[in-house]
């Protein structure tokens, strides 16, 4: 039974910084691409960033490049999203997903799905 278990989200001022993590159990970690979503209250699940298999392709929403990094250890099982100077808009429940098909950038492509942590940032 594959599970995806996030962790790190919580209340954080506007500036602040959150680590997100993301453990995954029951499938082979390393030939996953890894990607984290996001849905704010009343819109669309939304791309944050995604990592291959090897960790050696990201990819970003163009308004988180330079705040947000997204990484993985592979001995671990563990997806993570760093995110620094946050702001409100990023107030958000933050999925992470494991896909086989595709670089990760779209939704329909993750074939699992964790059950989400949220993610207040207060300005």
């Amino acid at each position: 039974q594959v599970q995806l278990v996030e962790s790190g989200g919580g209340l954080v001022q506007a500036g602040g910084s959150l680590r997100l993590s993301c453990a995954a159990s029951g499938l082979t970690f390393s030939s996953y691409s890894m990607g984290w979503f996001r849905q704010a209250p009343g819109k669309e699940r939304q791309f944050v960033a995604a990592i291959s298999w090897s960790g050696g392709n990201t990819y970003y929403l163009d308004s988180v490049k330079g705040r947000f990094t997204i990484s993985r250890d592979n001995a671990k099982n563990t997806v993570y999203l760093q995110m620094n100077s946050l702001k409100p808009e990023d107030t958000a429940v933050y999925y992470c997903g494991a896909t086989q098909r595709g670089n990760g950038l779209w939704l329909y492509e993750y074939d699992y799905w964790g059950q989400g942590t949220r993610v207040t940032v207060s300005s």
